[in-house]
Formats: C-alpha cells, structure tokens, sequence
C-alpha cells in the first residue's frame, strides 16, 4: 500500500511531493504517487497544468479510502460504511484531513463500527426469525449500527465533529 513514498499524513504534504517531483521532471514518480494514494486519475491533468495541485483534501481522503478498502477486500455492510466515509469527506473538511492522518485508518475505523455493532446487540423477534425461515436457532441477535449512527461513529474516529 504506500509502498514507494510511503504513508503521507495531510494533502498538503501529497501535493508539496507531488510539487517537488514535477520541479524535478519527475513524471513518472508524479504518476506512482497518484496511483499508489488512490489519486491515479489527478497525474496527468496535473502533469499537463490543467490543475493547479494534485489533490484537495476530499479527494487525497477519498484516495487513501479507496487504496485501503482494496487491501481489505471489504465486502457486504462494510462497502456502505466505507462509502458513509467518502461521503463523510465530501461534506466535512475537518472529517477528510482526520482520514489522512497517518494514525487513523480505514481498519480502525471498521473497527470502531463493528464493536458498536456488537455492543449494542438485541434479540430479533420470534415473528422475524420464523418468517426468516431460520430454524433450531434459540436466540438471535442482531446490532449493526443505523446509518445515522454508523456516520456519527465514523465522523468521531476521523476527528470530526458529531
């Protein structure tokens, strides 16, 4: 993930490198900086002076997001968090500097999500199991945070308000 220039920890920092490759001719590097902090797309506008910076911070949040939601394969309601988190980064400026950071991640918020979800479990009705078709089980439980919460959660891990 961050395998040649490592973790950045702010958007100001992925353009100042991206600023001091371009000064130096650099293209290609230009190039795997943007691929490998899921900005790809921002190279080559940038390379060719049609943007004046490689990223904003939505969009370097929205990048770090996208590269480590690949690495962990997420499937099912974890794709809708990750997603809340995007959205997240769009509406709230102080949420998309919080996901750069290089001590927050994308694991660890998941994380705060699922404990909650386990946390705050609560017996599904026997109407709901039965018209499940789910048999032989005595008790089941269920506690995924709603949107409105998993948002909030979301928002408090990347250090944004409630």
């Amino acid at each position: 993930m961050f395998d040649k220039f490592g973790e950045l920890d702010s958007y100001t920092e992925l353009n100042e490198l991206a600023e001091n490759l371009f000064n130096e001719g650099d293209h290609e590097g230009i190039r795997v900086l943007a691929k490998e902090n899921g900005i790809g797309e921002f190279a080559g506008p940038y390379i060719e002076g049609d943007i004046p910076t490689l990223c904003d911070a939505e969009t370097a949040a929205v990048g770090k997001l996208i590269v480590e939601a690949e690495a962990l394969k997420l499937q099912g309601l974890m794709l809708d968090w990750l997603e809340y988190a995007k959205a997240l980064a769009a509406k709230k400026e102080e949420v998309a500097i919080g996901i750069r950071r290089k001590n927050k991640s994308l694991e660890g918020c998941l994380a705060v999500l699922l404990k909650a979800a386990f946390q705050n479990q609560v017996p599904v009705d026997a109407k709901i199991i039965k018209a499940a078709g789910i048999t032989g089980a005595g008790k089941v439980t269920f506690g995924v945070p709603s949107m409105g919460e998993a948002k909030k959660l979301i928002s408090q891990y990347y250090g944004g308000k409630k």
